[in-house]
């Protein structure tokens, strides 16, 4: 079969031109549902990869010297991401086979929970403390698995083939915003606050918060129709795969999202979670700058992702893909030496262009891996593919940083980006062009 197998010579109606005012009420409320769920998910992975990098060293680890307590801070934030796939296989096989919709009212639940128990964490108290803090970062991971998916798939199902890069792209925006919004907040508590206050209780304000989120959001989700795509396929076949029949019989489509998306995986926490260590322990600069540099560049950043997914549905995920990989790979090559100016509006532009090119990427990856599944396999196989690309390459990526660190050798964490960045970008030929399909078309 080759790449044009699934191009379309014009696009297809607009489904809702059809007349179903029900159905836009259902795509707007899938929207809503989405940005929400995707902002109180990636929320609280901000505010923990923001304080892994800074104060749970000392909150948590401080037995273990400075850097065995970054390196194990970080180790905790990466835990996060090995829970993931099994969140992806057991979420996708149950949204795939009972529907999208149950799935992420569980998910939903599950990660407000953990943040609210991370939040009440006492400190200073040893090894048992920090086993439950791996538990409950566990727990996210596993809900994230099954949330980041459930969630693309809500929007994509509900939209017509002309809008799916668009409105995907509203929920990978929940990155950057929740990214800006745990920055502010920690800016200002970080800021009003004394130290003492912060490293007693300033630090567990952003995820108490999240009771608001997780209230706000159960209630439109209670709102929130199945997608009918998904109806559709029960009706014709009650044909149901695990992720691990997903995983034999389409590794090379898992393989191939998992390498396109490790160059922005790596370049994103890189930047956005050891790039605050290394701005503040390393580089002068202090706390609240750090956090305003990142706020500054994720808030400039969500306007690229929702450009990627519009530009997308024009001319297709690749052309996307190629420009992105290749902004990110000029602003990792001068970021250090950004740094090292003590400028922080150069250094600001550098992690700007760093993290608007990786949104600019991530709004149109939603469609881009719909469109690589058929309806039975689609949220197991794109719940697969993205959670082990996080695994592989997110995971590790600042605890790598650190570790290349402290040997002194800061253009090695430079180079590793790179290379990965450079493996993305070869990958992407790979990639079929079916951005006009209808997903019931896709097999």
């Amino acid at each position: 079969m080759t790449q044009e197998t699934f191009a379309v010579a014009a696009p297809p109606l607009d489904r809702d031109e059809a007349g179903a005012p029900g159905r836009r009420a259902q795509k707007r409320t899938a929207v809503v549902s989405g940005a929400i769920g995707s902002a109180l998910e990636w929320f609280d992975f901000a505010v923990y990869g923001a304080l892994s990098a800074t104060i749970f060293p000392v909150l948590f680890f401080s037995g273990l010297g400075a850097a065995g307590g970054l390196i194990a801070s970080f180790a905790t934030f990466g835990v996060g991401f090995f829970a993931r796939p099994l969140g992806a296989v057991v979420c996708g096989h149950l949204g795939d086979k009972y529907g999208r919709r149950p799935v992420l009212l569980g998910t939903f639940v599950l990660m407000g929970v953990s943040s609210l128990a991370i939040g009440a964490l006492p400190v200073n108290q040893g090894v048992t403390i920090a086993a439950v803090l791996v538990a409950l970062r566990f727990l996210q991971g596993f809900s994230l698995g099954g949330e980041a998916t459930g969630a693309q798939l809500m929007i994509l199902e509900h939209a017509n083939a002309r809008q799916r890069g668009f409105l995907g792209a509203f929920i990978n925006i929940g990155s950057p915003l929740s990214q800006v919004l745990a920055n502010v907040t920690l800016v200002v508590l970080s800021s009003s606050l004394s130290e003492a206050a912060f490293l007693s209780w300033g630090w567990r304000v952003p995820f108490l918060m999240s009771i608001f989120l997780v209230l706000v959001g159960i209630f439109i989700r209670l709102r929130l129709e199945e997608t009918p795509v998904f109806v559709e396929h029960k009706a014709a076949s009650t044909e149901s795969v695990s992720g691990l029949q997903v995983l034999r019989s389409r590794p090379g489509t898992i393989t191939k999202l998992m390498l396109v998306r490790a160059g922005s995986n790596v370049t994103f926490y890189t930047m956005a979670v050891y790039g605050l260590n290394y701005l503040t322990t390393s580089a002068g600069f202090v706390q609240s700058q750090a956090f305003v540099i990142v706020l500054v560049a994720n808030g400039v950043s969500v306007l690229f992702g929702l450009l990627g997914g519009r530009l997308s549905d024009r001319i297709g995920r690749r052309p996307i893909l190629v420009i992105a990989i290749l902004a990110q790979i000029v602003a990792v090559v001068c970021f250090f030496p950004a740094a090292a100016t003590g400028n922080v509006v150069l250094v600001t532009a550098t992690v700007a262009l760093a993290i608007s090119g990786v949104q600019f990427e991530f709004g149109s990856q939603p469609a881009l891996y719909a469109e690589e599944f058929p309806t039975n396999m689609r949220f197991s196989g794109s719940a697969l593919s993205l959670s082990f690309s996080q695994l592989l390459f997110s995971a590790p990526a600042p605890m790598l940083a650190a570790a290349l660190a402290s040997t002194g050798n800061f253009w090695a964490i430079a180079a590793v980006n790179v290379a990965v960045l450079l493996l993305s970008l070869v990958c992407v030929r790979w990639l079929r062009r079916n951005h006009r399909a209808e997903l019931t078309e896709i097999g």
